[in-house]
């Protein structure tokens, strides 16, 4: 008996040198961290985030139509007309994506764009199977 009390008293007096290191640290609190202008989060709201620096990306283009037209598919008007819209900035030579850009335009009844984008359509692909389609639409959207 007299050697388990004696083995307590000296594991007791182990554990508190480690218990006034572990109090001490608990009542350290880490420094405030600054946040830096490489650090600054993401915007939520993308309307309200600086422009994207737009330069020549094919790839970029034909993934933005391809994820359109999953979105036209699904009756997604707006996002459609907001990925085409996107393959335009990366590749403004990108028939397919003013064409499709010019159908999500007129789904969502905004003629404006539609003309535009069925304009820009014509010009870069004036010699296509779809174009004389397309110059019908024009001429009924005038």
């Amino acid at each position: 008996m007299s050697r388990w009390i004696a083995a307590l008293l000296v594991a007791a007096a182990a554990a508190r040198p480690g218990k006034i290191f572990a109090d001490d640290l608990k009542n350290q609190r880490p420094a405030p961290k600054v946040i830096t202008k490489e650090e600054v989060p993401k915007e939520e709201d993308e309307s309200l985030a600086p422009d994207k620096n737009y330069a020549f990306n094919p790839l970029q283009a034909e993934k933005e139509v391809t994820v359109g037209n999953y979105y036209y598919k699904k009756g997604s008007y707006r996002a459609a007309a907001n990925r085409f819209r996107e393959a335009t900035k990366w590749n403004q030579g990108y028939g397919e994506a003013w064409l499709r850009l010019g159908e999500a335009a007129e789904k969502q009844k905004d003629t404006k764009t539609a003309k535009e984008a069925f304009a820009k359509y014509l010009e870069i692909s004036p010699d296509t199977k779809e174009a004389a389609e397309v110059r019908k639409k024009l001429a009924k959207l005038k």
